[in-house]
């Protein structure tokens, strides 16, 4: 009787079974703790990307390479003397759909002229996704490959399309959300890059 009420007293205590931890006991620990190890570092390194600045413009442009859709890589810092059109974007994404064809118009009336687009896709399955898209629309400026993010989270960017112009000197002059029509010599982006492109 006195038995039986110790176990239960220890039992109620949270006390371990006399027969000590068995073999499942110990497996559940291990993974309950590699679990809570996962959590923190996850939560280290995610508070650690969050730390470094977010890209604003008169920042310099954070440089990157990524592969391109037609092969090989490129990086920003190979356009150094050019004004470069950085845009984020997904073939999913109806605005970026809607925005590149006068994003290839603008890319044809520069020809010749220190300017580029590149253009960073986010679809996660790559050229599978983006190379039917790019040849559908004809588009012809450099289509870069982010599939991991990398870029898209290194400009912090909020969604898609977002665009960055840069400067011949690597500076952002412009942070732009959501669409533009490129090719409208009177929108403010358009003359904007006009002026960069002549400026010395």
């Amino acid at each position: 009787m006195n038995n039986n009420l110790d176990n239960q007293t220890d039992m109620m205590a949270g006390n371990p079974p006399e027969d000590g931890w068995t073999a499942k006991d110990i497996l559940l620990g291990i993974a309950v703790f590699v679990g809570i190890i996962a959590i923190a570092a996850g939560a280290y390194f995610f508070w650690q990307a969050r730390k470094s600045p977010p890209v604003e413009e008169g920042s310099q442009a954070p440089n990157f390479t990524l592969p391109l859709m037609t092969g090989g890589e490129t990086s920003l810092d190979d356009y150094k003397g050019k004004v470069v059109l950085l845009n984020i974007w997904a073939t999913w994404c109806n605005p970026c759909r809607e925005e590149m064809p006068s994003m290839e118009q603008l890319y044809q009336n520069m020809k010749g002229k220190p300017f580029v687009v590149l253009a960073a896709s986010i679809d996660t399955r790559g050229s599978t996704d983006v190379e039917p898209f790019v040849k559908k629309l004809g588009l012809t400026f450099p289509v870069l490959l982010d599939s991991d993010k990398k870029v898209n989270n290194m400009y912090q960017a909020t969604g898609v399309p977002e665009t960055f112009i840069i400067d011949k000197n690597g500076i952002v002059r412009q942070h732009i959300l959501g669409p533009v029509n490129w090719a409208s010599s009177q929108s403010p982006e358009n003359m904007l890059i006009q002026h960069l492109v002549t400026a010395q």
